[in-house]
């Protein structure tokens, strides 16, 4: 067991003659006893701060673990949140993919039957001018026909046209 102050202070040494003097050997007592309670005070001091720090440690320890902790569950989340955003960008991209299809295959459709109303239009068009021409030529025939002739080279008996003309 170390030594205290109140050891040192009570320490008695036989007296011898022509031993050591007194009053030199108590004031350097007395210098040891104020050393080694400074000493002492001091090292309760530093224990104090140690174990201070000690529990500031190990208290910055739970946080370095809490946030070592946090940045994991951080990753782990952002690694999810990457994955998910990556899932819905795919399917979005197969239904635009698909949509687009549609479109194009809805347009391709339309196309196609806009060709063939065309045609057929073009169709219509070609019988309908063959059909008019005939019906000009047919009416230029009767225009150019002899019997026009004839009646302009009839003439009305004028007995006829008074009796006509009473009648009406």
């Amino acid at each position: 067991m170390p030594l205290t102050p109140l050891d040192i202070h009570n320490k008695e040494f036989n007296k011898g003659f022509r031993g050591y003097d007194e009053d030199e050997v108590n004031e350097f007592l007395d210098q040891v006893i104020k050393d080694y309670e400074m000493i002492i005070r001091e090292k309760k001091e530093l224990e104090a701060h140690v174990a201070e720090l000690t529990e500031k440690l190990g208290h910055f320890t739970n946080i370095e673990d809490t946030l070592n902790k946090s940045i994991i569950v951080a990753q782990e989340a952002a690694g999810d949140v990457k994955r998910n955003a990556e899932k819905e960008a795919k399917l979005i991209i197969k239904e635009a993919e698909k949509n687009a299809d549609r479109i194009i295959n809805e347009s391709l459709s339309k196309s196609r039957k806009i060709t063939i109303e065309i045609e057929e239009l073009k169709k219509q068009s070609k019988v309908f001018r063959t059909r008019f021409q005939m019906l000009i030529e047919a009416q230029l025939d009767l225009l150019k026909n002899d019997d026009w002739d004839h009646l302009m080279e009839y003439e009305v008996d004028p007995i006829f046209a008074e009796d006509e003309e009473v009648k009406a």
